[in-house]
């Protein structure tokens, strides 16, 4: 990894075959990867889904890793994502940290988000199997 890249962590729409997987059409796949245990995981009205750390009763999120620069992380995933989500650092599984989009605030009064925390995924919860994009 250079200097002038960053490592992705995606976990909804932008992942392999999924409508925002565009905007990473030029940076580098790295592979499927697992949050570490320190998330709640929500979906907003099933249209995309947004991580929430935790101190306590987290979960492990599976999700991609993308290797990509920071002109693609600003010009093309940025501004397609949404109001509700910003860029954050995470903790990966195995200990590396990633940059990924996170919840603003825990959605807990939003009527059009609700918890879907499990190891499953994003994926799961569309009833899409795993890796069928």
């Amino acid at each position: 990894m250079s200097h002038d890249t960053v490592l992705m962590f995606v976990n909804g729409q932008a992942m392999s075959g999924g409508p925002l997987n565009d905007a990473l059409a030029s940076a580098r796949f790295v592979g499927p990867v697992r949050t570490a245990p320190a998330y709640r995981f929500f979906s907003f009205g099933d249209v995309f889904p947004g991580l929430a750390p935790v101190r306590d009763g987290g979960w492990s999120v599976p999700g991609e890793i993308y290797e990509m620069s920071y002109t693609e992380l600003r010009e093309k995933l940025l501004p397609r994502e949404p109001a509700e989500l910003e860029l954050s650092v995470i903790q990966l599984e195995d200990g590396r940290g990633a940059l990924s989009m996170v919840c603003r605030a825990l959605p807990t009064g939003d009527t059009q988000a609700h918890e879907i925390t499990a190891p499953g995924g994003w994926r799961q919860h569309l009833g899409e199997p795993a890796g069928s994009r």
